[in-house]
């Protein structure tokens, strides 16, 4: 009986540790989105990835604000060729993701009392 027993606290820790890492991994994406790319809706995907690929080759802070604003000034150009137009500065780090930026904001997580502490269970 004690065989079963532990099989089954096994199993229950299994499902509990699986549970904790999808949750870890999902709140680990929601964290950190891919950033904005200025001009992003004018480019295809392949210049997109290729885009991110200089930014995260680039070694310094200033070569990437480098890569940043001879982006800028290409998205400039092919918006006027387009007869699209984009705002004069790319969106500030985090932006587009509504109020609050992004985060899961009031309200959300489990409250007052909803943890696994001492509380009003049956075992006092």
């Amino acid at each position: 009986m004690h065989k079963k027993a532990w099989i089954t606290g096994a199993l229950t820790a299994a499902r509990s540790l699986t549970a904790a890492l999808s949750l870890a991994a999902g709140l680990a994406a929601a964290a950190d989105p891919q950033p904005v790319i200025y001009g992003s809706q004018l480019m295809t995907q392949q210049e997109r990835d290729a885009y991110r690929t200089q930014m995260r080759a680039a070694k310094t802070a200033e070569e990437r604000e480098q890569l940043r604003q001879e982006h800028h000034e290409r998205m400039q150009e092919r918006a006027k060729a387009q007869g699209v137009t984009l705002p004069d500065e790319p969106p500030a780090r985090g932006a587009g993701m509504g109020p609050g930026g992004g985060g899961m904001g009031p309200g959300a997580g489990m409250g007052p009392g909803g943890g696994m502490g001492p509380g009003g269970g049956r075992n006092r």
